[in-house]
């Protein structure tokens, strides 16, 4: 069976971890997150796979090739073009990218799934096909209920009894919404879906396609299920996604690593004095990463794999990612740290290079830069640091 994962998007909400890794490549806990759609789709039977891709387009293709150690078979649509000898990704719009593909080869002949390239999920993709059949539908939405107040983050579907889409309401405000079924991204298409979307011009499935199907009273359909749906299109969602992990919410992702101490999950070679270090779990640390005494580690927290945290130094409910080196005597409480980049829970960034606080966050490949002490005072008063705060990052 066919599938097409959409992956072209540049995750501008996912800022900065997207300047240098594409959305459907963040990784929960050591793994891509469109690794576990693709072991979705093959546990279901969809081992042929068609990707769109753009932003950082070699990034996603050298990772899954072409899908064998995977178990199924994966082929790529670039959406962009060469200048200089560099891809430049030009996206066509989730609609666009279907239609690019089918236009160079029909490739899709059947009953075919689409599914976001941002998002966890453990939806049972049998029961919804078989449901899209039995209804004769051309187009079906995937749907999954929230409570009232949390409307107003998502798409809202509007169907009459039978299930058949009337209409969408994008955000709407809690007193106007006339639905709590919500659109996750999931879609099951008959292949006729393709003549509603012209070829050559950038066309989106939700803004476009979806009001255009009910525009002309397609048999196009939603279908409410119960399952896990985790999105991360956002960083305050990637936040509650590993917390959700660690804190074991998210029963279809496994902590990775061996579980030193009840709570505690560490990769291979972690060097760690345990017995003059405090590490209070959920706690992950990766491999190769050196924690020197007298650090603490509150959860729940991940650590990726080659960190260095200096002596003194504090991470408290906080994501640390791969080759950061937190300074002696820092304290991280609610931070996502991201090469040069320190970002609280709600997305506010500082770039601790152009503000020259190196000594805070630096990469732990190379030796840590040196501060005078009024250096290293005059940085603390510009972050708003005093002896035993944490760090307070500005808008």
């Amino acid at each position: 069976m066919k599938a097409m994962i959409l992956a072209a998007g540049k995750g501008t909400r996912v800022r900065p971890i997207t300047y240098t890794t594409p959305k459907p490549m963040i990784s929960i806990l050591q793994k891509p997150v469109m690794e576990f759609l693709v072991e979705l789709l093959r546990q279901h039977g969809f081992d042929q796979i068609m990707v769109n891709v753009s932003h950082l387009a070699y990034e996603i293709e050298s990772y899954f090739r072409d899908g064998q150690k995977f178990g199924v078979e994966i082929a790529y649509s670039f959406e962009g073009k060469i200048v200089d000898g560099n891809l430049i990704g030009e996206a066509v719009g989730s609609a666009g990218g279907m239609k690019r593909i089918q236009d160079f080869s029909p490739f899709f002949d059947d009953t075919f799934v689409v599914l976001c390239g941002d998002a966890l999920i453990d939806l049972d993709l049998t029961e919804a096909v078989k449901w899209h059949r039995s209804k004769g539908s051309i187009a079906t939405i995937i749907t999954k209920t929230v409570p009232l107040e949390e409307v107003s983050s998502y798409g809202v579907v509007v169907t009459d009894d039978e299930g058949r889409v009337k209409a969408f309401q994008e955000k709407p405000a809690v007193e106007e919404a006339l639905s709590t079924n919500i659109n996750t991204g999931i879609y099951i298409f008959e292949p006729e879906i393709l003549n509603y979307i012209p070829s050559g011009v950038e066309y989106d499935i939700g803004s476009q396609l979806f009001p255009k199907l009910v525009e002309v009273g397609a048999p196009f359909f939603a279908k409410p299920m119960e399952f896990e749906w985790v999105d991360i299109g956002k960083v305050p969602d990637y936040w509650r996604a590993i917390r959700g992990v660690l804190l074991g919410e998210i029963k279809n992702v496994q902590i990775p690593g061996r579980e030193v101490f009840p709570g505690i999950y560490t990769g291979l070679n972690v060097a760690v004095n345990w017995d003059k270090v405090d590490i209070t779990g959920p706690v992950y640390i990766g491999g190769m990463t050196k924690i020197e005494d007298g650090a603490k580690i509150v959860g729940p927290a991940m650590i990726a794999p080659n960190c260095w945290i200096c002596s003194g130094a504090t991470v408290e409910n906080s994501i640390i990612f791969e080759w950061s080196r937190l300074g002696a005597g820092v304290r991280l409480v609610d931070k996502l740290v991201f090469g040069r980049y320190c970002i609280d829970k709600t997305g506010a960034t500082i770039d601790v290079q152009e503000a020259a606080l190196d000594w805070l966050i630096t990469d732990a490949r190379q030796a840590p830069p040196s501060q005078t002490p009024l250096e290293h005072q005059a940085i603390a008063e510009l972050l708003e640091i005093n002896a035993g705060d944490e760090l307070k990052v500005k808008n």
